[in-house]
Formats: structure tokens, sequence, C-alpha cells
């Protein structure tokens, strides 16, 4: 492990917990140069959003082409769309240093974990304060059926279930509190002694190695 590298930092949860928002907070001040890997996705966009910078809306034979050219990190389907993560532009980031946010759904979240090396990742799970809050933001949303929000709750159950395959876990009751909690977990995470300890043990070689010349 060493503290040159960047770290990658998969956030994720179930839908409608606030991942995108809690994201948006953290790379609106974002004092640590933390780098964002937009995900894509064959799902409608949303109003508001916006193409190259929340997602890459794409086709799903355009996303499939991607999947035969082995050119994602991860790939997940989900309420019949598909999600994943463009690999190349991460590991450039990762290696310059630069600590790299991924946001991206559980399922996604359980393939990374299985393909990184983990002593360079940290996975937090953002959770919501209950169920019932959560049912309501899907609702708030006003985007989906009632029988999609259904689904997306039982989905939800399922994928809150799964919180024991993460590192942390940070409940999002309020965004700020949230924000506050995922880049004190971040800058520990880089003051480990497994994270310098290479680096320290080269400086004393150096230092040794010098006074006997």
């Amino acid at each position: 492990m060493s503290d040159t590298r960047g770290l990658l930092i998969v956030l994720s949860g179930p839908s409608g917990v606030g991942k995108g928002t809690v994201r948006a907070a953290i790379f609106e001040d974002n004092p640590y140069g933390y780098v964002y890997s937009v995900s894509a996705t064959t799902r409608q966009q949303r109003p508001g959003e916006i193409d190259g910078k929340d997602y890459h809306f794409m086709s799903r034979e355009a996303f499939e082409a991607l999947i035969e050219q082995e050119a994602l990190l991860e790939y997940a389907q989900y309420v019949g769309n598909y999600y994943g993560t463009p690999m190349a532009k991460i590991e450039e980031d990762l290696a310059a240093g630069h600590d790299v946010f991924l946001e991206i759904e559980v399922q996604g979240a359980l393939k990374v974990r299985e393909r990184v090396n983990r002593e360079d990742a940290v996975f937090i799970f953002l959770a919501p304060p209950n169920l019932t809050e959560l049912e309501g933001r899907l609702v708030e949303r006003g985007t989906d059926a009632q029988s999609v929000i259904y689904e997306r709750m039982q989905r939800a159950c399922e994928e809150i279930d799964m919180m024991q395959y993460y590192d942390y876990v940070v409940v999002n009751d309020q965004v700020p509190k949230a924000v506050a909690k995922i880049n004190a977990i971040i800058q520990s995470e880089h003051l480990k002694v497994e994270r310098v300890v290479d680096r320290i043990h080269a400086e004393i070689h150096q230092y040794l190695q010098g006074g006997n010349d």
C-alpha cells in the first residue's frame, strides 16, 4: 500500500437515500481535490441532470458494446436499466494520487469490491434514517409510478441488509452531517499506519545510509 496512490471511494446505498445530493455537496467545496468518476447508464435522463456530469447517458446498444470491450470496472442492471463504471480514467487518476469517488448502486459496489485491491479502496454505505422517510423521498421525486416505488422499496430492504460488506455506514439524516462524516472517514484512511509505513521506513533507511557515508 502506498501513500502516494489515491483511494477509491465507493459511495452507495439504496435508491432514494440521497447519494447524488450528498456527493454533489461533497464536490461543491471539495477542499481535498477529490475526482468524481462519472458512471454510465441506460436509464432516462431526469430533469436537471447533465449528460457527462451526472451520468453518461447512452443507449442499451452502446452500453453493451462497452461490456463486450471489457471497458467497465463493474456494471449491473437495476430496475430494467444498465449502470456501469468506465475503468481507464479511474486507474489514471488513482495512479496520479487523486482520491476517486464512485457513486454507484449496491449491486455494482459489491462487484467493485470483488475486483479491486481492498487496500486501495474504502466502501461507504449511505443509509436512510428509516424506511418510512426513504419511501417518502421516492414519492417526492415524482418520477416513478407507485409500482416502481414499491419495487425500489423491496430492493432497498435487500440492499440495506448488505451493509455488512462495507467498511463504514453513514446515516443521511442531514446532508452537511453526512458530508462531514464522509470527509473524516477518507482523511482518517490516509493516516492509517499501513499507508505511510513504507515511506517512513524508506526515509529512515536513507537517513541511516547517509550517516554511514
